[in-house]
């Protein structure tokens, strides 16, 4: 079999990043959905044969966590340390996410490395000191230009809003450091042409270089008015702008200026995974800085859109942030990785209801897939006394799997292992499920099994191994989506090794036909999707 292209390039790891989320408060379902699509994307690639990083943490630092901290009577470090072990970290573990790394930016690993690239920059005259007065959002710890607001209504009347959370900004003046990022437009402007995949999707890059376009203004890198930050290291009255110190993570987590092979090995991220509203951050200001410290820039910056309930994005600010634990406890965890990745085109907003998951998960995983596994294992032990029979009767009938097979290995990889189409590439998958589904309504196995002739129980046999061989593929297409049931699948099946252990078992390999040895123990286990109770509140 040839080698991936990753293989062949030997040391570059496939590097994937989410933001590093902010611990003013608990992880909601917009948090996890980056996550859970960073933790599909790498599993992908893992089953793909290629050597991946992937990483995760929390931006701890900026005034927004110092006021939170206050709020309830503790320190910020003290806030920080309890919501990551206590929430944050126990969500991820909780949703099976398989990240490498899980970096804070509280961290000594990083507070020094942070220190030593501002320091840099500073040495090589791309960062001065001046005065900055302007519209400030502690929430978005950024300030706005006055275009950017919205007029307050109501309570807020006579105020200028955030257009992101809504609430009035303040008016900051300070003395800080700034970062000459007006000099890098041209530069930015001239990757973007060249590299027009850097910003994903096409709606998304367009806003940046409209931005860049009109002109980009010199970033204040430092805050004097508050303390909790790392501290500018030539001048210790100021500490380092939280976003300068939370960008800096992806260089700092993979061994900046402490680990210069794994850095090598590791850096610059192949995908950083945001929210549309920190692209700028990503696509702009990260470059910038990588430009000037003369570091080799990002593949690509994937924005994907916002989750919607009830017409509003989902916040805690807005009273809509959702505990996913409200739903894996209802559905289960594999359901809940699997409908938010393909309920939602990545890239675009989507809105979330329960009413909409519940369609779903009956319609697809209970019905089509849950049941489709149900019944092959049933017939396998009723007709075979479970063992997998030999298949020698193919004919017309069968080709079409096969073929539906390679197109949907083929679509699938493509969509999400290169596009980040998890939607698309999900329902590649699920067309095929549908496609076994229909050949069994069709050949009958049922009412083939009543005639004993050794033809027809050939082709029984012939019927019942095309249909677990076509879930064998499935488990391995599945897997990197919901791992638990595919494991499951996998071994009520009778297939060995464990799945995932084998090159064979690569997505790009699932659909060579035969895989599932004859005599193999098929095992009708625990139903993958039981059907779901009504809701006590509902």
């Amino acid at each position: 079999m040839a080698a991936t292209g990753k293989e062949q390039q030997g040391s570059k790891a496939f590097y994937v990043t989410t933001p590093i989320y902010y611990v003013n408060d608990a992880p909601h379902l917009g948090h996890a959905y980056t996550t859970v699509a960073g933790d599909v994307l790498t599993r992908w690639h893992r089953q793909r044969g290629e050597k991946v990083w992937y990483l995760t943490g929390t931006d701890e630092h900026g005034q927004k966590i110092m006021r939170t901290a206050e709020a309830n009577g503790v320190s910020p470090q003290e806030w920080c340390d309890r919501l990551v072990e206590e929430a944050w970290k126990p969500l991820w573990e909780h949703l099976e996410i398989a990240n490498d790394d899980f970096i804070r930016t509280t961290q000594e690993r990083h507070t020094a490395r942070v220190q030593e690239f501002v320091q840099d920059l500073y040495d090589k005259g791309e960062i001065y000191q001046g005065g900055y007065e302007g519209p400030y959002c502690v929430g978005c710890e950024e300030y706005k230009s006055a275009g950017d607001l919205l007029d307050g209504e109501g309570e807020y009347a006579g105020q200028k809003l955030c257009p992101v959370h809504k609430k009035p900004v303040e008016i900051l003046k300070e003395e800080n450091y700034f970062f000459k990022l007006s000099e890098y437009g041209p530069r930015l402007l001239e990757h973007y042409e060249r590299n027009p995949d850097f910003i994903q999707p096409e709606s998304a890059r367009n806003e940046v270089v409209n931005f860049v376009r009109q002109g980009l203004e010199d970033l204040s890198i430092s805050r004097s008015s508050f303390d909790w930050g790392v501290k500018i290291p030539w001048d210790d009255k100021h500490v380092i702008y939280v976003w300068v110190d939370a960008l800096l993570n992806y260089a700092t987590a993979v061994g900046y200026g402490a680990d210069q092979a794994k850095f090598e090995q590791t850096f610059p991220a192949d995908v950083h995974l945001v929210g549309k509203d920190i692209l700028r951050f990503h696509a702009v200001i990260w470059p910038a800085m990588l430009m000037a410290q003369g570091l080799p820039l990002p593949g690509k910056v994937a924005a994907h859109g916002w989750l919607m309930v009830g017409g509003e994005k989902m916040s805690k600010s807005n009273l809509t942030g959702i505990k996913p634990q409200d739903l894996t406890s209802h559905f289960g965890v594999d359901a809940y990785r699997w409908y938010f990745l393909r309920g939602i085109q990545f890239g675009q907003d989507g809105s979330f209801s329960w009413e909409d998951f519940s369609a779903r998960y009956t319609s697809e995983l209970a019905n089509d897939y849950g049941n489709l596994a149900s019944r092959v294992a049933a017939m396998v032990n009723k007709y075979f006394d479970g063992l997998l029979p030999e298949s020698k009767a193919e004919g017309d009938a069968e080709q079409p799997i096969r073929d539906g097979l390679a197109r949907a290995v083929a679509e699938a990889d493509r969509r999400i292992g290169e596009e980040l189409d998890f939607a698309g590439g999900i329902a590649a998958v699920f067309d095929f499920i549908k496609l076994v589904n229909g050949y069994l309504t069709e050949q009958e196995p049922w009412k083939v099994a009543k005639d004993t002739s050794p033809e027809a129980q050939e082709r029984l046999a012939t019927i019942l191994y095309t249909a677990a061989e076509a879930l064998r593929a499935c488990a391995v297409l599945l897997n990197p989506v919901m791992p638990r049931t595919s494991g499951l699948l996998w071994e009520s099946l009778g297939a060995e090794p464990a799945l995932g252990a084998l090159a064979d078992q690569r997505v790009q390999d699932a659909g060579r036909w035969g895989q599932l040895p004859a005599g193999t123990t098929v095992t009708k286990g625990a139903v993958l999707f039981p059907r779901l109770e009504e809701p006590k509140n509902a």
